[in-house]
């Protein structure tokens, strides 16, 4: 089974950097590209920028936690979610 995984094309897993501006602070953000790939889906899916959907994740970290905050885990565990909750509304979807 390992396999599988251990056979996925690098480019998935290799590490890139992007700056971006998150309300009006230029930043940059190192993430695996299958990251990359999905965030890019997420703010396709609600038709805005990356940047804008990123800052407003980063805001609602900031205004619901209190110290030091790692935000590329917080961008990985959305990425995580947002695949969950995808596959869970093609799998009703298909059921209908």
């Amino acid at each position: 089974m390992c396999s599988i995984y251990s056979r996925q094309d690098p480019d998935r897993y290799a590490l890139t950097t992007r700056s971006l501006r998150l309300d009006g602070c230029s930043t940059s953000i190192r993430l695996e590209n299958a990251f990359w790939d999905v965030l890019d889906r997420m703010a396709a899916d609600e038709r805005r920028p990356l940047p804008d959907l990123l800052s407003e994740l980063h805001n609602e970290v900031v205004a619901n936690r209190q110290g030091p905050m790692n935000f590329t885990s917080i961008l990985r565990s959305s990425c995580l979610i947002f695949l969950e909750t995808s596959d869970r509304g093609r799998t009703a979807i298909a059921a209908e």
